[in-house]
């Protein structure tokens, strides 16, 4: 082998040695998440036995308690809250894994939103999770999300145990709120304005009122009673038809403390034998209503949802649920305006 190949080979061997030292890493790489500590190991047996969850803020404080197998809000008279939610934070609660301590420093902990929650201004939030004779079975002090914005990352946070300094960036998710609308599932019904066949509304003090829809399945509804009413606004009558499209509530109460005074009562009969009956209430500026269904199958799964509440809706569902004749009857078109007589010329002198 003569000095030429020698050196050319050499060359590539110091090419190769230095590409690999390129391409190796200058340091191990970082463990993945799902190597990182579970901040509450074997959390999820324990949370067989849980029965409130408290999420506390320096401007108040949420709870949820368990009745049964149901999460419901005391404040709200045990009105039931939305169970996948509770569901969703109990089980990240069970995932969150601590990746990387941060501060310990007690100064510098309202940086990262993990200071004392009940400090005036505070954006941190307490949330513990209670067993039924108050033991605690988890607890963490949650503060500022970590916004990244890279596709399929997991979410992060700036969390800390009540008790300690030390500060961590967890991931996962612990979708907690205190404000306890959010927890909320406000959908009352939605029934299509096709199935309302007939509507019959006593309202207090008024004469009875019918609405019916004609035979055709797509028929559109007028007034059949009183005989003699007058020409009806078709927009009027299409709200009484989707009284119950889409109906959500803004509070919710237990019936017995359903507050204002009473309107009369609606009855809806709908298609597949289903019947809908309809007590409002006026509370000042606000409109109460109770619901109880009558039918088959599927009243008795309204009623199981409706049944002991008063919900507070949209004070214009009035005019849906215990119109007056008035609201019904057509607008007259205005009356033409005179055109304007010109003014005479000034008279010679």
């Amino acid at each position: 082998m003569n000095r030429r190949t020698l050196l050319l080979l050499s060359g590539a061997a110091i090419v190769a040695v230095g590409g690999a030292l390129l391409i190796k890493p200058a340091a191990p790489p970082a463990p993945p998440p799902s190597a990182a500590a579970l901040a509450f190991p074997g959390l999820q047996q324990r949370l067989q036995s849980a029965a409130r969850i408290v999420a506390t803020r320096h401007d108040g404080t949420l709870e949820i308690a368990r009745r049964g197998e149901t999460w419901v809000l005391p404040a709200k008279a045990n009105y039931p809250v939305r169970q996948e939610k509770v569901r969703e934070l109990l089980v990240g609660l069970t995932e969150l894994r601590l990746t990387e301590p941060r501060t310990a420093n007690p100064e510098l902990l309202d940086r990262l939103g993990v200071e004392d929650p009940t400090r005036p201004g505070a954006t941190s939030t307490l949330l513990r999770v209670l067993d039924a004779q108050g033991g605690v079975v988890a607890e963490l002090i949650i503060g500022r999300r970590r916004v990244r914005t890279q596709g399929n990352v997991p979410e992060s946070a700036y969390v800390r145990r009540p008790g300690e300094n030390q500060a961590w960036l967890a991931e996962g998710r612990i979708p907690v709120d205190s404000d306890p609308q959010l927890w909320l599932d406000r959908d009352i019904a939605n029934v299509p304005r096709e199935r309302v066949r007939r509507a019959t509304i006593a309202r207090t003090g008024q004469p009875p009122l019918v609405i019916a829809r004609s035979g055709e399945p797509d028929g559109t509804l007028r007034i059949t009673e009183p005989a003699d009413a007058p020409p009806a606004d078709e927009t009027a009558l299409d709200e009484v038809g989707r009284a119950f499209e889409f109906l959500t509530f803004l509070d919710v109460r237990a019936e017995a403390e359903a507050p204002g005074e009473a309107l009369g009562e609606a009855r809806f009969d709908l298609t597949d034998g289903l019947a809908i009956v309809v007590r409002p209430r006026r509370d000042g500026a606000n409109l109460w209503i109770t619901l109880a269904a009558e039918g088959d199958d599927e009243a008795a799964r309204l009623n199981a949802r409706w049944r002991g509440w008063a919900y507070q809706v949209g004070d214009w569902k009035e005019k849906a649920f215990a119109p007056l004749l008035s609201d019904l009857r057509a607008q007259e078109p205005p009356a033409p305006e005179a055109p304007e007589t010109p003014a005479e010329p000034p008279r010679p002198q």
